[in-house]
């Protein structure tokens, strides 16, 4: 069947990840098609990642490849068997803490996987390549919020140089190539079908189970929560403009408290958390915070979901989806 100007094909890899799960998903209801790409590895427990892969899978527009990034022929075998019109790079090694025991994943997923694909879209003439970067990359600076022009060359993690040194490829590949690359800075994404080894599902797990959580820097840290709803729409935004070469920020631009932020898991769960206040972790940054002035600018795009609601949301979500009562 032929398709209309508006419907395109769209490469998402990390597809039956938690972002790209939501991206896919979203790009599937507009009509557009997706080739998903995910390796589906154990970082977490793979059962959610093939939960949301089923859900994808209804959508006979999604087509489903099980790989690696780092495997060249992988790549190379499903470009030419498919005629891309974007790529959206959402697949990353993620996670802050792992990369300080395991940094050879980061290089090769987060490196070789990256340039590989990023080598590949070239060789297919494809122009759009929209990826995943992080707030990570801002590591140690102290002004806030931060501006997606400061310097960012005091990264606190492996993460978070992986994170930088794609921007830097991208950059490479648009000024020899001429490829539209954009990068998008996310800040600590958040909701339905979310990430276990982050805060709110691991606080919200603990609780339940009556287990202490941990809470670093005594409870002072802040964070730029961002609901995924938004952070899908800044993404969708970024593939609809593909402009030449840019980096946004995709931040709620509202700092939340750790203490205030498990306040509300509290009080969504209707059970007090066992809190163990610890220092500062390695690798961890105090304080994240967006300017999102560029990215409303140039990609229209504002979020639009407070912290209390976005929780409330991801406890529904879990309590549904893990049956409790």
């Amino acid at each position: 069947m032929p398709q209309s100007q508006n419907n395109k094909t769209i490469l998402v890899t990390g597809s039956a990840g938690f972002i790209g799960f939501h991206t896919t998903l979203a790009l599937l209801k507009q009509g557009h098609t997706v080739i998903g790409l995910d390796n589906l590895n154990p970082y977490y427990d793979p059962s959610l990642k093939k939960a949301r892969n089923k859900i994808l899978k209804k959508y006979p527009n999604y087509h489903f490849y099980q790989g690696d990034l780092i495997d060249l022929p992988f790549i190379k075998k499903v470009l030419v068997k498919h005629k891309i019109d974007q790529i959206c790079h959402l697949a990353a090694q993620a996670g802050v803490r792992y990369s300080l025991t395991h940094p050879h994943s980061y290089i090769q997923s987060n490196l070789v996987g990256f340039t590989h694909l990023l080598d590949e879209t070239k060789n297919h003439k494809i122009k759009d390549f929209i990826y995943a970067s992080s707030s990570s990359v801002y590591g140690q600076n102290e002004k806030l919020p931060f501006a997606v022009n400061d310097p960012v060359d005091r990264p606190a993690s492996l993460y978070a140089a992986s994170k930088k040194a794609n921007e830097l490829i991208a950059y490479t590949y648009h000024h020899l190539y001429g490829l539209n690359c954009t990068g998008l800075r996310f800040f600590t994404v958040y909701g339905p079908y979310g990430r276990p080894d982050m805060a709110l599902f691991l606080f919200t797990q603990a609780i339940l189970a009556d287990q202490t959580i941990k809470v670093f820097n005594h409870g002072k840290m802040q964070r730029d929560f961002t609901y995924i709803d938004d952070i899908v729409a800044g993404i969708l935004a970024s593939l609809d403009r593909a402009y030449p070469y840019e980096i946004f920020n995709l931040g709620n631009h509202q700092p939340v408290e750790l203490e205030y932020f498990i306040e509300l898991i509290e009080k969504n769960l209707g059970k007090k958390a066992k809190k163990e206040f610890l220092p500062l972790q390695a690798g961890d940054v105090r304080a994240t915070y967006a300017d999102i002035t560029s990215s409303q600018q140039k990609l229209n795009w504002q979020p639009t979901t407070a912290i209390e609601t976005g929780v409330a949301k991801f406890i529904k979500w879990y309590k549904e989806y893990y049956k409790i009562k």
